[in-house]
């Protein structure tokens, strides 16, 4: 193996279009080298306001979970496709509630790697508007160097 820039890279996916750029950047940075490729889903813990009486945040959770799931099989299928040694992890109980950004960083961190990949508008729709990006949050508060892929211009 060739020596890389980059040992262990993590890619942060969420099933939007977007996402899937950050994952193909993510896959011809590690190819070359060989490096490690974490494809990363948290689960959004925020308090959704639904104008509603009632509703079971349960059921909400477990739709949350099962994207991820499909999201996270896409990410193994590319990668094993391309030949990229990878984990796959699903976020489901975040270490800062509600904090996306600080959660992807948090999970970078702990698992040692050396570069994050992030698409800058996945989705995250109206609450987007209201709370800043994920993406900025991420770069915001990271101590790994973070990768930005542009989304297209259509939205998701």
């Amino acid at each position: 193996m060739a020596s890389a820039a980059y040992s262990k890279i993590v890619v942060a996916v969420d099933g939007s279009s977007t996402s899937g750029l950050a994952l193909a950047e993510a896959i011809r940075v590690a190819a070359p080298g060989g490096a490690m490729v974490l494809a990363l889903y948290v689960v959004d813990t925020g308090t959704p306001m639904f104008d509603v009486g009632y509703y079971d945040p349960s059921q909400l959770q477990k739709a949350f979970e099962e994207s991820g799931q499909r999201a996270l099989q896409d990410a193994a299928q590319q990668l094993s496709a391309a030949g990229v040694p990878h984990e796959t992890r699903l976020v489901s109980e975040a270490p800062v509630p509600g904090d996306i950004g600080a959660s992807i960083n948090e999970a970078a961190r702990q698992w040692g790697a050396d570069l994050l990949v992030i698409g800058t508008h996945g989705r995250r729709g109206v609450r987007r508007l209201v709370l800043g990006s994920v993406a900025e949050a991420v770069i915001r508060q990271s101590t790994t160097p973070v990768l930005l892929v542009r989304g297209e211009a259509k939205a998701d």
